[in-house]
C-alpha cells in the first residue's frame, strides 16, 4: 500500500526555510512571467524526533512545454547578462 504525503511540521526550521525559497522562487519567477503550477514542499523521511524531518524539498511539479520552454528562456537571459 503506498503511503500518503503528510502535512510538513511548519514549526521544523528545515520546513520553514523550504517554505521561504519556495516562496522566494515563485515570486522571482512571477517577476520574470512564469509560473509554475504546482510547487509545493516535501519532507520525505521524517527523523526519529517526533515526525519532525531532518531536511526539506521544495517540489516544483509538472509543467507544460510553453512554460518549460519560458523557463528555460528566463534562465538563459539571466545568464547572457
Amino acid at each position: 500500500m503506498a503511503s500518503t504525503p503528510r502535512e510538513p511540521n511548519t514549526t521544523s526550521p528545515k520546513i520553514q526555510e523550504a517554505l521561504d525559497a519556495r516562496d522566494a522562487l515563485a515570486a522571482a519567477l512571477s517577476r520574470a512571467g512564469v509560473q509554475l503550477p504546482a510547487m509545493d514542499i516535501r519532507s520525505p523521511w521524517p527523523d526519529e524526533r517526533e515526525g519532525e524531518a531532518s531536511y526539506a524539498l521544495v517540489h516544483l511539479g509538472v509543467c507544460s512545454a510553453p512554460v518549460a520552454h519560458a523557463l528555460a528562456e528566463v534562465i538563459l537571459n539571466g545568464l547572457a547578462r
